[in-house]
């Protein structure tokens, strides 16, 4: 078996009239293993996407994936690789079989090899008692499942999942996990972008953070969080009007920018000084006259890493659909 990479991105480049989407972006993706692309909306994630799969051509740089260019052996690459984009590509009027076995027939199978293989996807995806009937009957869980099963008809060596869980219910999100987890396990090379942060931190083996078309930062989970340093004060005020007041009161314990939620008059914010902070923070507050009805000390999560790298939120933190 090859030790190369499954992915190889080398200092590629992108752009649309003015607009650099990419701006020399490296990533390496080893056979196996998972990367999450993160990155707020507009920051290239799904140029990346569509450049590895061959739908859109790069302006500059080089991509391998599975061995193959993606440009010159775009033909090739095809059929080595699956992909789910951010929403359903099925046809509704067809049923979820059929729908399989369209793919299969795509990808140049014989009829009896598709046939068995939609079979095989039906019952790994829990689609088995829906497969008969037409996939405008299904709910969108199933209608997701059904996408990502698509995918896998061809067998690809490398996914690409674009945000793959956007608009599912968190039940329905956790069921497509053990699937793709399931999918690695059996030596499927995966990337993934996403919004959902916990879903890049169960994920992905790493993660590559880009904005502005650029990679700001990579590594693993636990390696990005360290980056933040220290620990991650939450508070949550009594009187929304008192937001302010209370980021003035605790500024001398923070070390990084404040995350404010006006309507649940939450404040996140970077501090040093171990577990004393909560006692300094409780004594600086009550001197501004700022009463609290909630107060606590965590470790920095993958939120807190973006947020300080890219001074955003994520949009699905901030209620933006993607």
């Amino acid at each position: 078996m090859s030790t190369r990479p499954a992915i190889v991105v080398e200092r590629l480049q992108k752009a649309f009239g003015t607009v650099r989407a990419l701006d020399g972006i490296d990533l390496t993706v080893p056979q196996g293993t998972v990367l999450g692309l993160l990155g707020p909306n507009g920051a290239g994630k799904t140029t990346v996407v569509r450049i590895l799969t061959t739908l859109l051509a790069p302006d500059g740089g080089h991509a391998e994936v599975a061995g193959f260019d993606v440009v010159r052996d775009a033909v090739r690459l095809r059929s080595a690789i699956g992909l789910a984009g951010q929403f359903a590509a099925v046809d509704e009027m067809l049923t979820g079989r059929e729908n399989l076995e369209l793919v299969g027939r795509l990808y140049h199978l014989g009829r009896a090899e598709a046939r068995e293989r939609s079979a095989d996807v039906l019952e790994r995806f829990d689609l088995v008692d829906a497969a008969d009937r037409t996939v405008k009957t299904y709910s969108g869980g199933m209608r997701r499942r059904l996408d990502l099963g698509a995918s896998l008809v061809g067998r690809p060596v490398v996914l690409f999942l674009d945000e793959p869980t956007t608009g599912l219910d968190p039940r329905s999100r956790i069921g497509l996990w053990e699937v793709i987890e399931q999918l690695v396990d059996r030596g499927t090379t995966l990337l993934l972008t996403t919004q959902y942060l916990e879903e890049a931190d169960k994920l992905a083996d790493a993660i590559a953070v880009i904005d502005h078309g650029r990679v700001i930062a990579e590594g693993t989970a636990d390696e990005l969080k360290s980056q933040v340093g220290g620990d991650v004060l939450e508070l949550v005020v009594v009187r929304r009007e008192q937001l302010k007041d209370a980021v003035t009161a605790i500024a001398p314990l923070t070390c990084g920018e404040p995350q404010l939620d006006e309507d649940t008059g939450q404040v996140r914010v970077p501090v040093k000084g171990g577990a004393n902070v909560l006692a300094d923070a409780v004594r600086h507050l009550d001197a501004a006259g700022v009463a609290i009805a909630d107060l606590a000390l965590h470790r920095p999560t993958l939120d807190d890493v973006f947020l300080a790298l890219t001074g955003r939120a994520t949009a699905a933190e901030a209620g933006v659909a993607s």
